[in-house]
């Protein structure tokens, strides 16, 4: 029985080329600096996704990075790294990949190209992507309102919560 229930526990997870981490990644800006000296190497880089576009062979996503826990998960409060593009080969449905989904990937630096932000031109490292995982949203926190949480916050607890209660009294949240 306990052979049966085991399989059932392993989750959709990162694949496993997602998980090991690359000992090589240099960060974006060491890579902007010096690109001649990264290119080809294997970078597991990973953020927020700002854009998709596709084009007739592939389909290029902007990301803007954050740091990578050691799973490859990057971390949505974290500050962003800069910005890569990540080069995928075929058609991806742009609706999947919305503006603002974590996603890592892990591929080769296949060149760096200047594109406009606004009037400034920037270089995006491109990755040509072996595998990625589009990291799933978390779900949404309820946090209980704190005055509620407490006995002596109940409606029948003190002068200041019945009907005689003036615009003066009242909880202070």
């Amino acid at each position: 029985m306990l052979a049966l229930m085991l399989p059932g526990c392993a989750g959709n997870g990162p694949p496993e080329t997602i998980r090991a981490s690359t000992p090589t990644s240099p960060t974006i800006a060491v890579v902007q600096q010096a690109p001649d000296t990264h290119i080809g190497q294997r970078m597991r880089w990973g953020g927020s996704i700002l854009s998709v576009r596709n084009h007739p062979d592939t389909t290029t996503i902007e990301i803007l990075a954050r740091p990578l826990d050691t799973r490859g998960e990057p971390d949505p409060a974290a500050a962003g790294l800069g910005r890569f593009i990540a080069e995928l080969a075929g058609f991806v449905d742009p609706a999947h990949y919305p503006s603002g989904r974590r996603l890592t990937v892990v591929g080769a630096l296949a060149r760096i190209e200047s594109q406009a932000i606004g009037t400034y031109s920037y270089r995006y490292p491109v990755v040509s992507v072996e595998s990625w995982y589009l990291w799933p949203d978390p779900p949404p926190v309820l946090i209980a309102h704190p005055p509620y949480d407490y006995p002596w916050y109940r409606p029948w607890y003190g002068p200041w919560y019945g009907p005689w209660r003036g615009p003066w009294y009242g909880p202070w949240y």
